[in-house]
């Protein structure tokens, strides 16, 4: 790992998902968490967690995506409560996987990518490597589309105009990388921040049946081969496959622990970042399906076949009161526009990794806005699209989950941070899950 940040203290530049990067912020940032790694304790508890929180909340933000956006609010205006066990059990497995592949990254120095590059026979590889790309792709005409569909709504745009500016706020927040890590870090930590309060204000509105919330978890049940396919697309949007791979880009050599037990102490804080990150995105998708649930359900207000996000713009203010679209609409911009941005950054750490390729940011950026771009001149139903690309998603899943939980197992790669015995067996149960549900609807799909 040539690129790999060799100083003890972690000055210079810095390769943070595919981009190399550095600043003072980064470097007060390394030089705190070096000191706390050391056992130094002079500060609070909070000032001691603060420098390693970030990486988390980049990969987060994939979980509160426009696809998100849409697999919730048709849960949730079909089903009411029925699926918000599929939501909080996805979240539950989403921080699994997170802290797993958060691990794999402190523990080897690589990203996922970059270890199956290496471990796989070249064919394989290059199976892998399309996989991920239809996955990358499908992850960003869902995050592209989200935003173009949010500016469109608030500030009244045509929606062809309105991806054309997704596209410029996306370049310019990419650009930030330029400026280091932790300056990106913080900007998609006050996305996430948006998004959470504008999901606050919605849930205060609608005044949910939480007893009613409470008996959808017992037992959990579907109804339906409907709404296994929507809870497929739940899973798909909640447990990303593209994050999989760049959250262990995020954290390969963001912080160098220069011994077993200082790699330890660092994945133990990587853990609480994944916990309170997560935490959010799941409150996120909750409160998504319960607003949907409250306003919508069994009121026929969203009829079959309708543009769900552009009914429940036009109809939340009427029903809820308030500015409750324009809510809506700017934690749809904030979603689509930051989770766009993490999706080019992995779509780069994808190709880098699998291949050793390297494209410059504005061109991956570009290629993978054209689909996004096509769907919306066909004006084709954008929330049936952003379904099918969650669903797409879940079927991806397996190609990264599978090689991570193999790579995690491993002594001889991760050395002290080798799974224990029990989270490889949990590990497996959640894989097991994820590919019994996604074979269970192709059956029902197909025959």
């Amino acid at each position: 790992m040539g690129e790999e940040l060799k100083s003890e203290e972690g000055l210079g530049r810095r390769r943070y998902a595919g981009e190399d990067v550095g600043s003072g912020f980064d470097h007060s940032t390394v030089s705190s968490a070096n000191s706390v790694l050391e056992g130094e304790h002079s500060s609070g508890r909070l000032r001691r967690l603060l420098p390693f929180l970030g990486p988390a909340f980049i990969a987060c933000i994939a979980y509160i995506d426009p696809g998100n956006f849409a697999t919730n609010i048709e849960a949730g205006a079909r089903y009411g409560y029925l699926l918000v066990w599929v939501v909080v059990a996805s979240n539950l497995m989403a921080m699994l996987i997170q802290s797993l592949s958060a691990k794999l990254g402190i523990a080897t120095g690589m990203n996922l990518a970059e270890l199956i590059g290496q471990e796989f026979p070249k064919p394989v590889v290059w199976v892998f490597w399309a996989i991920a790309e239809v996955i990358a792709m499908a992850t960003d005409l869902a995050e592209f589309l989200g935003a173009a569909i949010g500016i469109q709504l608030v500030f009244g745009f045509p929606l062809f105009l309105s991806g054309v500016i997704t596209g410029f706020a996306t370049f310019a927040i990419l650009a930030l990388q330029r400026f280091g890590f932790r300056m990106l870090e913080a900007i998609i930590t006050v996305f996430v921040g948006v998004i959470s309060l504008c999901y606050l204000l919605e849930t205060l509105r609608g005044k949910p049946d939480f007893e009613a919330v409470g008996n959808a978890f017992l037992p959990p049940r579907f109804d339906g081969t409907q709404s296994v396919l929507l809870a497929t697309g739940i899973l798909g949007a909640t447990v990303m496959p593209h994050v999989i791979f760049l959250h262990s880009a995020l954290t390969q050599d963001r912080i160098i622990a220069r011994n077993d037990a200082q790699k330890k102490r660092l994945f133990r804080f990587e853990v609480i970042d994944v916990v309170i990150a997560m935490g959010l995105a799941g409150f996120v998708n909750v409160a998504m399906l319960l607003m949907a649930a409250v306003t919508f359900y069994g009121t026929g207000v969203l009829a079959p076949g309708d543009d769900l996000i552009l009914r429940a713009y036009e109809t939340l203010t009427p029903i809820l009161g308030g500015n409750a679209s324009l809510i809506f609409g700017v934690s749809l911009i904030a979603a689509g526009l930051s989770s766009s941005t993490v999706g080019t950054m992995a779509g780069q750490v994808i190709m880098q990794g699998f291949l050793g390729w390297k494209l410059p940011l504005w061109l991956r950026r570009g290629v993978t806005m054209a689909p996004a771009l096509i769907v919306i001149g066909l004006g084709v139903n954008t929330t049936d699209t952003l379904v099918l690309s969650q669903v797409i998603l879940s079927f991806g899943i397996p190609f990264a989950l599978l090689p991570l939980v193999l790579f995690t197992t491993r002594k001889d790669l991760m050395g002290a941070l080798v799974n224990r015995r029990s989270t490889t067996v949990i590990a497996w149960i959640v894989a097991s899950i994820i590919i019994a549900l996604n074979g269970f609807l192709l059956f029902e799909t197909v025959f």
